[in-house]
This record gives C-alpha cells, sequence and structure tokens, in this order.
C-alpha cells in the first residue's frame, strides 16, 4: 500500500500545490489569474480525457511497466514546472502531468480491487481518500511555506521526488505481462477525447470569449455567437454519440473502451453524479479561495495554507475514519447528510465570511464542508469499487479519473468564469449609483474586463487617469464592498448546487457491508 498510497499522493500533491502556485504565476508570469488556472484546468482536461485509453493501454501493455514509463513523464513535468519561462511552458507541464495521471489512476484501483476484498477494500479505497486529503495537508503548508519564502517553483520539486521515489518503489511490485489481445476503439477514444475538450474549453473560456454573443477576445464566431457555449454543445452531443456508439459495440459482443456495464444499475450512475458534483465544488472552493487570499487581499502562500488548513486537514481525517461508519449506516443515509452538511457548511460561509479568513465563523464553515466533502469522495468511490467484479476495475477506475477530473476542471472553469461575470455586473451597477464617480471617469475604465485584482493593482491603473485621490480611495472601497459580495454570491450558488445533488445522493444502496452483494461472476 505505500507504493499506491505515494502514487496517489504524487498526483493529489501537484493539483493541491497549483492553486498556492496561482499567485505566484501571476507575478512572475503577468498574467490575470484566469489565465494562471488554465494550467489546473489542463491538467484535469488531459487526464479526464484520456484516461479511459490509459485503463486499456494499461491492460494491454501490463500495469507495471507502463506504470514506471507514466512515472517518468511525470518527473518530465516537474522539471518543466520548474523551469519554465513562460505561462504556456507551465501549462504544457501540466497537459503532460495529466497524461500521465490518466494511467496512474486506474491502475491504481486495478491493483486494489486484485488485492483486498470487503472491509479491507473499502479500508484501501478510503486510503487513496486519505492520500488525496493528505497531500493538500502538506501542499498548502510546505508549498505554502516555500512560496512565501522561495517561490513558487520549487514546490515541483517534491512532485519530482516523489515520481523518483515512486519509481523506485514499483520494482517491488509482481511484474506483469499485459493481455495483447485487448484491443482499443480508437472511434470511442476519439468521441469521449474531443468531447472532454470541447466541454472543458466551452466552460474556461465562457467568460473570456462570452456567454452567448462573441466578445473581441473570441477567437471566431458563429453569426455573432461566442464559440464557447458551441463548444459546450458539441462536447455534449459528442459525449452523446461516445454513449450510443460504445453501446452499440456491447451488443455487437465486440470489445467496448469502457464497459457500460459497471453503470447498468441506477445506484451506479447516482454515485458518478453524486461524485461530479462534490469534486466540482471542492475544485470550486480550492480555486476561490487562494486566489481570493493571493490575488486579492495580496497576501502570502502560507496565509493562503493557514487559511485552508482547517479545510484540509478535516477532509484527511474524515476520509480515513469514515469507513468505520459503513457498518452502521447505508451509502444513502452517509450521502444524504454529508450532502446536507456541504449544504450549510456554504450557506453559512456565504453570511459569515469576511476579509480575514482566520476568524471562528469562517473556520467553522471549512470544517463542517470539509467533513462532508471528505465522506463523500471516499464513499461514492467505494460504492461503484464494491458494485463491480475485480476483472472490470480498471473500467470503474477509469469512469472514476473522467469523472474527477473532469468534474475538477469545470468547477474551476465556471467558478472563475461566474465570479468575473458577478463582480462585472456589481461593480458597473454600483459605479453608477456612487456620484462621487462622474460618468468621465468611469469611461476611462473598462468595466466589461472586470477582474479580479489587489488594492494596489487597482490603484495603479486608477492613477493613470484623471480620478483624485478621494476618487481612488472612493473607487478601491467599491472595488473591496463588491468583491466580498461577490464571494458570498458565490457560495450561495454552490449551496443550491450541494442541495440539488440530494437527487442523486437519495439513490445510493441502502445496504451495509455484509449485506452486499458479490459482483465477481459464479464459478
Amino acid at each position: 500500500m505505500v507504493g499506491l498510497f505515494l502514487a496517489q499522493v504524487l498526483m493529489s500533491f501537484n493539483v493541491a500545490a497549483l492553486p498556492i502556485s496561482l499567485g505566484g504565476m501571476v507575478e512572475d508570469f503577468g498574467v490575470p489569474p484566469t489565465v494562471a488556472s488554465t494550467t489546473i484546468v489542463v491538467y484535469g482536461l488531459a487526464v479526464a480525457a484520456l484516461v479511459m485509453t490509459g485503463a486499456k493501454l494499461g491492460q494491454r501493455i501490463g500495469w507495471v511497466l507502463i506504470f514506471r514509463c507514466v512515472l517518468v513523464v511525470f518527473a518530465a513535468s516537474s522539471l518543466i514546472m520548474i523551469l519554465s519561462p513562460t505561462i504556456g511552458w507551465a501549462i504544457a507541464g501540466q497537459v503532460l502531468a495529466g497524461a500521465a495521471a490518466a494511467i496512474i489512476v486506474p491502475a491504481l484501483v486495478a491493483l486494489i480491487a486484485e488485492n483486498y476484498r470487503g472491509t479491507q477494500q473499502a479500508t484501501a479505497v478510503g486510503s487513496l481518500g486519505s492520500a488525496r486529503a493528505f497531500s493538500g495537508i502538506s501542499a498548502f503548508l510546505i508549498g505554502g511555506t516555500l512560496g512565501t519564502f522561495v517561490g513558487w517553483r520549487p514546490i515541483f520539486f517534491i512532485t519530482l521526488a516523489l515520481a523518483i521515489a515512486v519509481f523506485a518503489l514499483s520494482f517491488g511490485l509482481r511484474s506483469d505481462r499485459g493481455d495483447r489481445s485487448v484491443r482499443i476503439d480508437l472511434v470511442a477514444s476519439l468521441l469521449i477525447g474531443a468531447a472532454i475538450v470541447l466541454l472543458t474549453l466551452g466552460f474556461n473560456n465562457l467568460n473570456a470569449w462570452g456567454i452567448l454573443l462573441a466578445d473581441p477576445d473570441a477567437p471566431f464566431d458563429v453569426l455573432g455567437l461566442s464559440p464557447a457555449p458551441i463548444f459546450v454543445v458539441v462536447g455534449l452531443i459528442l459525449g452523446q454519440a461516445f454513449f450510443l456508439w460504445t453501446r452499440r459495440r456491447m451488443r455487437r459482443g465486440q470489445e467496448p473502451l469502457v464497459n457500460l456495464s459497471v453503470l447498468g444499475h441506477s445506484r451506479e450512475r447516482s454515485a458518478v453524479y453524486a461524485m461530479f458534483i462534490i469534486v466540482s465544488m471542492e475544485a470550486a472552493v480550492n480555486f476561490t479561495v487562494p486566489t481570493y487570499i493571493q490575488v486579492v487581499q495580496g497576501r502570502t502562500p502560507f496565509d493562503t495554507s493557514l487559511a485552508m488548513m482547517p479545510f484540509n486537514l478535516t477532509v484527511f481525517i474524515t476520509a480515513t475514519l469514515i469507513v468505520r461508519f459503513y457498518r452502521r449506516h447505508s451509502p444513502r443515509t452517509i450521502a444524504l447528510f454529508s450532502f446536507g452538511l456541504t449544504t450549510v457548511a456554504l450557506i453559512w460561509l456565504s453570511f459569515v465570511v469576511t476579509n480575514n479568513w482566520e476568524t471562528l465563523p469562517t473556520i467553522l464553515g471549512l470544517v463542517l464542508f470539509g467533513i462532508g466533502q471528505g465522506a463523500l469522495v471516499t464513499l461514492v468511490f467505494n460504492v461503484l469499487v464494491t458494485a463491480a467484479p475485480k476483472e472490470l476495475a480498471g473500467d470503474v477506475g477509469s469512469i472514476r479519473g473522467t469523472t474527477q477530473n473532469l468534474a475538477s476542471a469545470v468547477g474551476t472553469a465556471v467558478m472563475g468564469a461566474l465570479l468575473v461575470t458577478m463582480l462585472t455586473l456589481n461593480v458597473a451597477g454600483a459605479a453608477a449609483e456612487h456620484p462621487e464617480l462622474p460618468d468621465e471617469l468611469i469611461a476611462q475604465v473598462d468595466l466589461d474586463e472586470v477582474n479580479f485584482v489587489s488594492n494596489d493593482d487597482l490603484r495603479a491603473v486608477l492613477e493613470q487617469t484623471t480620478a483624485t485621490p478621494a476618487q481612488v480611495d472612493a473607487a478601491v472601497t467599491l472595488n473591496e464592498e463588491e468583491r466580498l459580495h461577490t464571494l458570498k454570491l458565490g457560495f450561495l450558488i454552490l449551496a443550491g448546487l450541494s442541495a440539488i445533488a440530494a437527487i442523486p445522493a437519495s439513490r445510493l444502496p441502502r445496504y451495509r457491508p455484509e449485506e452486499i452483494p458479490d459482483p465477481s461472476p459464479s464459478e
């Protein structure tokens, strides 16, 4: 389990380190926060687009051999992050890391399903969840310290060291030769890959290209329409085509890219829906809080690590201990309670959050959200693993990887676009109601492109206009108020999404561990 645990730590540490590095990348590369956050999006995009194909490659080539190969790729991505001269190089580094993770994700599930059953399997699954949370804690502590006193680049020396360590430990794994008879459905690979790429690009550029009508920054337009919603629609169509194509191959007895029988029952489909919602909410919070603290408040990455510590520590503890409740409560009961907890926590945060993240009410809200999030990620994954025979574990792993990483990318992208859009509308409306900010001054500032900026950066922009010192102070105060208002609205919207999750959660299984049906075929 040490090697499996560290492999999960490697991927999760990389993901957790990216939000901490946003402030440093914004300053180092001179780009807006939404551009720097593209590193988060492309990582999730690469994993989600390639994980199903990666699962088949692992089955065909052999998990151990391909596992070692992708660890080398992950190490190379860390070197690119350390040495990147531009944001483009950093984005390319995360594409490589995502491609490597697309193999690691199904490998972990396949090895757990092969070696563990029953309570041991639930504990092993829980260890992956706790590894994600442990990585978040260590990334925010170590990464926050390095980012404050040294810089954001040294953070990725840790991922480089982890990749090397896991590579060395992989030689203790039992070698396998793979199965050369496994065939990869290239049509399905292209359909699902293109669908995920278009969906993620569409969601990620809703603000930059226009939610409906094309903005000047859009690469092209279709009869005046923005390409972002078009990408989303086409992505949904291609995703549906993937499912139709896969079902057709299964009816004909041909080998599919992923066996959809692992989603044959409503409880497995509900687990996937619930996983998508909770991971997207986690991604939104992990993007919003560090961005607000580092970029808006101008505070250090170490401050960010302290602010996020209650959340990450709670997720770590909950993901580890939640398996003890499986003996007494059904997955449906735990899921409904957990989503109720995340809903209450987000509503609470929408009312109590202030510019000071270290207040007790804010910490309490993050702790409550962490309890619900930690319980849910482990729970829904365990439902999928226990429902499928071990020979389909790779398919479960690929579905898990696709869902989690697409949700992470979409959650980050949509939350960024949503916050910027609401901030633009709020600032424009508030400016019109402030007589001390005349129209001739407002005309000198492009309110159509308002973004989250620090007070110092805002002052620097306003000093280039005809604004008087009093007007500059009024504009900064207005922006502070509207940023906080926008943040509270964002938490309230996430609370609504969490409440909606009660629908799929109510369809999760009612059984307890001793009642779980054996998914393996009878021998």
